[in-house]
């Protein structure tokens, strides 16, 4: 009978533990504490290498994601942009059916300048709009935000981790294996004296 997630096996923690070779028992064979050993070794190296690591590919993300933030803050400014004209097609409803307007703005240098923008609903000649130029008075797009470099950083930390547990993962997988097969040649033999002690005890 099952309750509150506990079997025959005992709390999960412990099903985990036996599955994974950690858990201690004097009927365990030499190649399980072998794997054992094997475990906990590659265990010791992920918590020692991986918050290390996962800490330094965070602060090098966090800062080069910070340097680009003050470049383009320095680099683009917010510049009111005036339609001149949307091409002799107009918005119906909610919907626009024109892709793009000509609009023009002054440039960080005070130079007047003339382009094409994307459209937005409803929009009309004379509408106006901010937008985001360069140095040049180009067009271009919002300054980094911060969020993406705190989230840049979380993913950086995160793939140091994976660099480093992944093949630590791989290495304790193919020693299992291989301690799985022992384990099968060892009962294997097991099996076979026993037969041939059942037949020696057979009467004649």
């Amino acid at each position: 009978m099952r309750r509150f997630g506990i079997g025959r096996d005992g709390p999960p923690r412990r099903t985990l533990r036996r599955r994974l070779g950690l858990e201690r028992s004097g009927l365990r064979r030499r190649v399980d504490r072998v794997q054992r050993g094997i475990a906990l070794a590659l265990l010791s190296v992920l918590l020692a290498a991986a918050p290390p690591l996962a800490a330094w590919a965070a602060g090098w993300s966090y800062d080069a994601g910070s340097r680009a933030e003050r470049v383009e803050r320095a680099s683009r400014h917010q510049v009111v942009a005036t339609v001149v004209s949307t091409g002799g097609i107009g918005s119906t409803g909610d919907r626009y059916i024109h892709e793009t307007v000509q609009a023009r703005w002054t440039a960080p240098n005070g130079k007047p300048r003339t382009g094409s923008l994307p459209a937005w609903r409803k929009v009309r000649a004379g509408a106006q709009r901010d937008i985001w130029v360069d140095a040049d008075g180009d067009p271009t797009v919002r300054p980094r935000p911060h969020s993406r470099t705190l989230t840049d950083a979380a993913y950086a930390g995160a793939a140091a981790v994976l660099a480093v547990g992944l093949p630590l993962l791989l290495a304790y997988a193919l020693a299992r294996r291989r301690c799985d097969r022992y384990r099968d040649a060892l009962w294997d033999a097991a099996w076979a004296r026993m037969d041939a002690d059942a037949g020696h005890n057979r009467p004649s």
